[in-house]
């Protein structure tokens, strides 16, 4: 696979993010193994995987929305907040004819 052919939700990733999943993988998906790896608690690394989940999840938008992508991944990111990426994302649509889900 080549850089112009990576998933567009994997080129989102920050390298931690792809560290950590590399290292998730490397103790097979076991979350008390990751906590030990990391030298934290269980429920920390289920909140770290959780907020990986809703990147990747965000990075799924479909490509004829780019902005609401870039504003979730803002949002996820803690860049913004939530109340304002949902209010970035609910003007964008209005104004586009597009329904907030």
């Amino acid at each position: 696979m080549t850089p112009e052919t990576l998933p567009e939700w994997l080129t989102g990733l920050e390298e931690e993010d792809l560290s950590f999943i590399k290292n998730f993988l490397l103790v097979s998906g076991s979350l008390k193994e990751a906590a030990a790896l990391y030298g934290v608690s269980y429920p920390t690394v289920r909140l770290r995987l959780d907020k990986l989940i809703a990147k990747i999840r965000a990075g799924d938008v479909s490509a004829d929305e780019p902005y609401v992508a870039l504003v979730k991944r803002l949002a996820l990111g803690d860049r913004i907040d939530y109340d304002t990426a949902k209010l970035l994302i609910t003007e964008y649509r209005r104004l586009h004819g597009k329904e907030y889900h």
